[in-house]
């Protein structure tokens, strides 16, 4: 282990110390080990470095290292352009942050109802992780106050200027007290980021990771597909042959995206999509199941390639090459993460050679071409998950933790530990991976029995 690396060298206390290696934070990553220094040293800051690099760990260290616990006002405010990644900010901050219980995070987005919202700001939060829209009406109506505000942060801030947010998040910084610390994570670095940060930062201290640091823990593998309508049957052959635990397949549209995962499903094969057209309470549900592996394929366009914090995954698969180098980048940025070697796997057809050599150029690589007929093609590619997901109609609101549910499956309803996957609390309501062959015991006993006293309604997700 390089000792430079280690966070007890940041000054942090020993129990945040001691949270960090129970999590498996043994050294820190290239953005956290450059940038910390001066998010602790309450400078205005701007990191650029990919998703997946521990950006969320290098501003939330700094956010708790400052925290009064004592004073149940928001005193840190993080934005971030979707639902889906402000509730997996927040529940990495909460992991970061358990070495209190006293601690309080509060997600502020889109799809939940807003009275719930209300409720939980007037029991107080130290913490405000949420979208800019909702976070803007909320301070309107003066639902609460972020006058205590000592960071605020703008996380995937690229993002946040694609989808329009400026004048929101202009608005919002006019709410906090002039004297705040303001810290800017992005993936890339367009114009618009630099008129940002001159607005609302002052002498911002800047860190850049290379995109070409992450190559050595990917293997990417291109293959050449002679036409467009051949390349579901290479997509077969590619997954039987690496056989990945889990996989996202990105597709350049809706249409194809659906498309390949009708034809996946009539295989036989547990697939989900996630696209842009979907309710939000419906890829909240998708990336649940895909994340506690009660689903092994996501099926996605560019909508899952950024700012969405999904771990473990075994390999990217671009059916599409993207047109643009950049998305290519977040694409494959999805697997080989935390230290481990991921893998991506791409086609292409046609035109898309021309694609291919831009990427390569951009990359600084020599792509490396496999044949598919060298494939294995012995046996027909099975992806049956070995969980499925039950709901529970209580959520953060009932103040049921995961433990409570956790409780309640292995004792009255007499499951194993092993026979419980990932528990997801979200306000409102719960999702649990369960082993398959025991989820219809864990629904009829949690049906006819109580979760901290309480009786809830259960069923399959």
């Amino acid at each position: 282990m390089d000792a430079s690396k280690q966070f007890k060298n940041l000054g942090l206390s020993k129990e945040i110390l001691s949270n960090l290696e129970s999590l498996g934070y043994l050294e820190m990553t290239p953005i956290q080990e450059q940038g910390l220094p001066f998010v602790l040293g309450n400078r205005d800051f701007i990191g650029q470095a990919n998703t997946g690099s521990g950006k969320t760990a290098a501003f939330g260290l700094g956010i708790l290292a400052k925290l009064d616990v004592a004073n149940p006002r928001p005193q840190a405010l993080v934005l971030c352009p979707t639902r889906e990644l402000a509730e997996q900010v927040c529940a990495e901050i909460r992991r970061l942050a358990r070495f209190t219980n006293n601690i309080k995070v509060l997600t502020l987005a889109g799809g939940t109802e807003e009275r719930h919202k209300i409720k939980s700001l007037k029991q107080g939060a130290h913490i405000i992780v949420g979208t800019p829209g909702r976070i803007k009406r909320l301070l309107e109506k003066k639902s609460f106050s972020v006058s205590n505000v000592k960071i605020l942060v703008l996380d995937e801030a690229d993002r946040l200027l694609e989808m329009g947010f400026l004048d929101d998040i202009n608005d919002i910084a006019a709410f906090t007290p002039i004297n705040r610390q303001t810290l800017l994570f992005s993936a890339t670095f367009p114009h618009g980021i630099k008129t940002l940060s001159a607005s609302i930062q002052e002498d911002a201290a800047q860190v850049t990771i290379d995109s070409q640091h992450q190559q050595n823990s990917i293997k990417q593998v291109f293959f050449d597909v002679t036409a467009e309508s051949d390349k579901f049957d290479a997509l077969l052959l590619i997954l039987g042959h690496f056989k990945p635990e889990s996989s996202i397949i990105f597709c350049n549209s809706r249409v194809i995206c659906s498309k390949v995962t009708q034809m996946l499903k009539r295989r036989k094969i547990d697939a989900l999509e996630i696209h842009s057209d979907l309710e939000q309470p419906d890829r909240t549900l998708v990336l649940t199941k895909f994340a506690n592996k009660s689903c092994s394929i996501l099926v996605a366009t560019d909508l899952a390639s950024r700012g969405l914090d999904i771990k473990d995954v075994g390999a990217v698969v671009n059916y599409d090459l993207p047109s643009d180098h950049e998305l290519y980048i977040h694409r494959i940025g999805r697997t080989g993460r935390a230290g481990k070697v991921g893998l991506a796997l791409s086609l292409f057809a046609g035109k898309e050679k021309a694609i291919l050599d831009s990427i390569a150029e951009y990359l600084k690589i020599t792509p490396q071409l496999m044949e598919l007929r060298a494939l294995n093609k012995k046996k027909p590619f099975v992806s049956q998950s070995s969980m499925s997901t039950i709901y529970i109609s209580g959520g953060r609101k009932d103040n049921i933790r995961p433990g409570d549910i956790l409780g309640a499956l292995t004792g009255d309803a007499g499951l194993l530990g092993k026979d419980v996957g990932k528990i997801q609390i979200l306000e409102v309501n719960s999702y649990v991976a369960i082993a398959s062959a025991h989820v219809d015991q864990a629904i009829e006993r949690l049906t006819t029995g109580k979760i901290k006293g309480r009786k809830f309604r259960v069923g399959r997700a």
